[in-house]
């Protein structure tokens, strides 16, 4: 089974590579090349699934770490399977649009890549296969290279690389307190330590990181601006898929490193409030189809962090809290799935996301509204989806720890159960939009969708009725078996789910959504342009954390930048020519100093000795004297002289050279350089 562990990792890799040389051309074999590898990517899943059900896997490859078992088995079908459904619909959606060949590439290399991170055993793994996806899944964003394309691009990739950045600081740090990065032994390394400020600057590193990937305030900003200008395929990976790597990451540092901790429980469970509601509230007022549900994607990401706060805060008792965020995972990745593929069959059809322009579309397409209700009936959590399983799990937490923290926690409840109703009144807006309201003389005509893109619909759809009417029979069980990961315990009896208990709490939401639908979104956000109603979005997508916070904060950083590098560049045209000087001065200094010690040392220790040739010396000089003195009939005394005086001149001035310090470092420098040449000629020569 190690042999399809590293196949079901590295063959995505292998296949973008052939895909690649496939070309443009040739798109219905690269096409057909892609459907083939996330289909043996999900047999080979599949049976690590089955073999995990005994006891988990471990491996290793060089560096790499890997693990399968509990949530990360079930992660890994759930990727390859959302991957195959993307493929199967990419055929038609793609039809006639460029760059298809770069689009497979990166494809196949972000189901490598994401794969890679969920079977990690170690967190090196884990951030290698992590920071390999976001740069992957940057060409996602920008595939369609228009303006929008490019600015959201450009957004994603600066919070993807300091995201990854400050979480790379976070595990040198975390190495340097615990000697080991590998996930499992990271609470026995901890275990009966005292948690130290290091300790949670690592932490909170690590949450910067995977928080920012995940789509948690403040890091989200990415989010409702990458889904739109995706494609659709792209978008359901993005949002079902990608942003659970992040929360995996999060579920480590929550259950390993700080369990129990009251300030990272805190922490967690107030930015997940915030994005919670805040993505609720944004997609109220959207009224683009895709934006709606990228906004969607917030909000769930933080039920799920609320979730996963819960089992901190629980210990012991978290087994409600554990369950029920490991379902509700499983269920944001298919609705999101069905949803983003139902919005990739509209978008093909009608190329618009408007949904003043939508407006009836669905109505004669009985299988893409069927598709498209059961997402939103799962994702509001209706009695009988997946989605009323998980949030029901989730919410009976948050009320059991209520009774013993306070009026805190029921407030978190209270802001569940009302961005509960906020998720049943847009997707409420969505439906009837879309399948419910009339169409109008500009409602596009569309096209019929294709057997494989209907195939990706229903079998996307498929899990969410069946695992919601079947509870004990298959959602406590998958939860179970994924509960180790999350140090979840065991129930210690069965869930009534249907009892009028758990059903209260789906009975408010739903009242909520009720009233904000006809009381806000029917009255406020509709206004009558001529003879019909259309939907308004007074939240302008210019007033963002990004636009109103972020780019001020760099422009202003620019600024107080330039300004001490401006102030920097004038000291050092001032301090550079000073400094030459007083350089060029100590240089003087000690140039001078050998010559000057050598000359005390010449009047004081040692005398000169005389030259035994200077006798041989005068009488070359009388010699030549005499024959200068035949050439210019000259007397010879007088030329002798002459020449007596020039050497006695000349050899009085090349013994104070010769006998100076700063000869001999002219003779050291030129012995080197002739060293240097003679090394040269022989290395060449």
């Amino acid at each position: 089974m190690n042999g399809c562990l590293i196949l079901l990792i590295f063959l995505p890799f292998l296949m973008a590579v052939a895909a690649s040389f496939v070309g443009e051309k040739r798109q219905s074999l690269r096409q057909g090349l892609v459907i083939f590898s996330c289909f043996v990517s999900f047999v080979l899943s599949l049976l690590l699934l089955f073999a995990s059900f005994e006891s988990e896997m471990h491996f290793t490859l060089g560096l790499f770490s890997f693990r399968v078992g509990d949530l990360q088995a079930v992660y890994g079908l759930v990727t390859s399977f959302m991957w195959l459904c993307a493929a199967m619909l990419s055929p038609q959606y793609f039809n006639g649009h460029h760059h298809l060949a770069r689009y497979d590439l990166f494809f196949l290399l972000t189901l490598g890549a994401t794969l890679g991170v969920f079977y990690s055993a170690d967190l090196i793994t884990t951030f290698t296969f992590f920071e390999v996806m976001s740069l992957t899944s940057y060409a996602w964003v920008v595939q369609e290279e228009d303006k929008e394309a490019m600015a959201a691009g450009k957004t994603y990739l600066t919070v993807a690389v300091l995201g990854g950045m400050v979480c790379l600081m976070g595990l040198f740090l975390l190495y340097h307190i615990t000697g080991t990065l590998q996930i499992a032994e990271l609470s026995a390394v901890l275990a009966g330590k005292e948690k130290t400020p290091m300790l949670y600057v690592a932490a909170f590193c690590m949450l910067f990181g995977f928080g920012a990937k995940a789509g948690m305030f403040p890091l989200h900003i990415w989010l409702p601006k990458a889904h739109p200008v995706a494609p659709a395929p792209a978008s359901a990976l993005l949002s079902g898929v990608l942003t659970k790597t992040g929360v995996f990451g999060i579920l480590v540092i929550t259950t390993e490193l700080l369990a129990g901790d009251p300030i990272w429980n805190w922490t967690l469970l107030i930015l997940a409030t915030i994005t919670m509601v805040l993505g609720a509230v944004l997609a109220v007022f959207s009224i683009n189809l895709k934006r709606t549900l990228a906004c969607s994607s917030l909000s769930q990401i933080g039920f799920i962090l609320v979730g996963v706060s819960m089992i901190s805060f629980l210990g012991e008792e978290n087994a409600l809290a554990a369950n029920g965020t490991l379902l509700y995972m499983l269920n944001h990745s298919l609705v999101k799935l069905v949803l983003f593929l139902s919005a990739g069959a509209i978008y093909l059809g009608a190329h618009t996301l408007d949904l003043n322009k939508l407006r009836g579309y669905g109505r004669k397409r009985p299988l893409l509204m069927i598709c498209f209700l059961i997402g939103a009936c799962s994702l509001a959590g209706i009695p009988g989806m997946l989605g009323y399983l998980s949030k029901t799990l989730v919410h009976e937490s948050i009320v059991e720890y209520a009774h013993h923290a306070g009026f805190l926690i029921t407030l978190v409840e209270w802001l569940f159960l009302f961005s509960g109703g906020l998720t049943a009144a847009y997707m409420t807006k969505l439906f009837v939009a879309i399948f419910v309201e009339k169409p109008t003389e500009d409602t596009p005509k569309g096209k019929k969708l294709s057997p494989l893109s209907s195939a990706a619909l229903v079998l996307s759809a498929l899990a969410l009725p069946l695992i919601g009417v079947t509870p004990h029979l298959t959602a406590d069980p998958i939860a179970a078996f994924m509960a180790p990961f999350v140090d979840g315990h065991e129930m210690h009896h069965a869930v009534a789910y249907f009892s009028f208990v758990n059903l209260k709490g789906v009975l408010i939401s739903l009242s909520i959504g009720a009233a904000v639908y006809f009381l806000v979104i029917r009255t406020v956000l509709m206004k009558k342009v001529g003879e019909r109603k259309v939907y308004i979005n007074p939240w302008k997508e210019e007033v963002s954390l990004e636009n109103l916070l972020y780019l001020p904060l760099i422009c202003l950083f620019k600024r107080v930048l330039g300004f001490v590098c401006r102030i920097l560049d004038g000291l050092l045209d001032a301090i550079i020519p000073v400094g030459i000087r007083v350089f060029h001065l100590i240089s003087h200094f000690f140039a001078d100093l050998g010559d000057l010690l050598i000359l005390l040392l010449s009047k004081t220790l040692f005398r000169e000795a005389r030259e035994p040739e200077q006798r041989k010396r005068r009488k070359y000089i009388y010699a030549l004297g005499r024959l200068f003195a035949l050439w210019n009939h000259d007397e010879v005394e007088t030329s002798t002289q002459n020449l007596m005086r020039v050497s006695d001149t000349l050899s009085s001035t090349t013994k104070r050279i010769t006998r100076s310090f700063s000869f001999s470092m002219l003779m050291t420098c030129i012995g080197i350089c002739v060293i240097l040449l003679a090394l040269l000629l022989m290395l060449f020569l």
